[in-house]
């Protein structure tokens, strides 16, 4: 005998994420802030930067190779500084911490991989997969659960750095949030919150869950209103769960607590374990690695999709052989989700028309060369806002001065019309 049972197809997913005083995105920020000196000067360099970082001390290693110079001491104390480690209490504090520096030349062998004579061929830096992803559950096509828990510890930096509200607050931090989501994969419900975040001596774990619960929380639902809502709801809804501080105490953290590396955070930095990712790390990393510049790519290329109501999700795969202009493949999967007539595979080949991914046009339209990345290094590369800052910079000798950059070019949708008018839904 058989019995047929109707079910709800509810289900729960998570993302993470990380503040700026997290000892991998020190690591991430100060390979990046080093790349904006270098591109600031000469915007054709070639960069890979990595740092670790641990108690009282900062190691710079990797591959330069450049038109001019600058302080390398000098840009990790600062960016050390402007993150919060300031107190030597914390045991790594930005004027007293060690630094150590091991940077040579790019290889011979990897850049005749990628210089050519003709600019437009300039070959990949490096095989390998990147991917891009968008979704239209938020209005900045990202995840929502990625993006809320960006910005409660985001939201939870600017309390700490305004310095008027919970004062104990020290620079390291997490999150993590957990959505129910209904049949139809939208977000229906906040299940849990988990936020774990530095803090002085003496503070009890009851002090720090009350002022998330009466200071952050309120903060993060009226900045936003795509997830208000829900955080309100969150807050009456007696099966959601608040965690703060599970362990109990977080007095030590930092590189103090954990030893920092670029690229550790790669899924904080992208999607959130939503869509996919191809393994390569982007923070100190120039344009023509296409671990960055591709992934930066894949993503303009997804959010042109969903935006333009091709589907409601996107997921952009692109490959490269190293030395080679051309992708080796272009895949796009809409995960059963597109709004139009086409397979997905007749949906890649009308992007491959409409998007050049040789590494030299992408650095070209989306303006790569540009001292645009140590904002990248914290909060996540991708659903951020584009628009045009002033920098200031400086050399070797110490001597500054300022660039106009447009940031997050790849957030843009400045071919939406023509990828509308090439699927038919102008």
């Amino acid at each position: 005998m058989w019995f047929f049972m109707t079910k709800t197809m509810h289900y729960l997913f998570t993302s993470e994420s990380v503040s700026e005083g997290h000892p991998d995105k020190v690591s991430d920020q100060i390979s990046d802030a080093i790349l904006d000196n270098i591109l600031a000067q000469d915007p054709q360099a070639h960069v890979a930067c990595e740092t670790l970082c641990t108690t009282g001390q900062v190691v710079i290693a990797g591959e330069i190779t450049c038109n001019g110079w600058t302080d390398i001491q000098r840009i990790a104390r600062k960016t050390i500084a402007d993150i919060g480690y300031t107190k030597a209490e914390y045991k790594f504090e930005a004027e007293s911490c060690g630094i150590l520096t091991a940077l040579h030349a790019q290889s011979q062998d990897i850049n005749m991989g990628v210089s050519r004579a003709n600019a437009e061929e300039q070959g990949a830096g490096d095989q390998g997969m990147m991917f891009g992803y968008a979704t239209d559950e938020t209005d900045n096509f990202m995840p929502l659960t990625l993006d809320l828990a960006h910005t409660l510890v985001y939201t939870l930096a600017r309390i700490r750095k305004e310095g008027r509200q919970m004062t104990y607050l020290r620079p390291d931090s997490k999150s993590q949030v957990t959505l129910e989501y209904d049949e139809n994969n939208r977000p229906v419900r906040i299940d849990t919150i988990v936020l774990s975040t530095q803090h002085d001596e003496g503070v009890t774990p009851e002090q720090i869950k009350k002022d998330i619960i009466d200071i952050l929380l309120p903060r993060v639902a009226t900045r936003d209103s795509r997830y208000g809502h829900l955080l309100h709801d969150f807050l009456d809804d007696p099966k959601a769960k608040l965690l703060v501080n599970p362990t109990g105490n977080f007095v030590i953290g930092g590189p103090h607590g954990d030893t920092g590396l670029t690229g550790r955070k790669i899924i904080v930095d992208t999607y959130g374990g939503r869509g996919a990712h191809g393994g390569g790390a982007f923070s100190g990393k120039d344009p023509s690695k296409v671990d960055r510049s591709a992934a930066y790519a894949a993503r303009w290329i997804a959010k042109h999709l969903v935006a333009a109501g091709v589907a409601h999700e996107a997921l952009v795969q692109v490959s490269y052989a190293i030395g080679v202009a051309q992708p080796v493949s272009l895949y796009v999967n809409t995960n059963g989700t597109a709004r139009i007539a086409l397979s997905d595979s007749e949906i890649a080949d009308i992007v491959a028309q409409l998007f050049d991914l040789r590494p030299a046009a992408i650095i070209r339209d989306l303006k790569l060369t540009q001292p645009i990345y140590a904002e990248t290094a914290k909060y996540g590369h991708m659903g951020r806002t584009n628009e045009v800052v002033t920098k200031t910079f400086f050399d070797a000798d110490g001597n500054t001065f300022t660039r106009e950059v447009e940031l997050f070019t790849w957030e843009k949708l400045n071919r939406l019309n023509e990828v509308k008018a090439k699927f038919g839904l102008l």
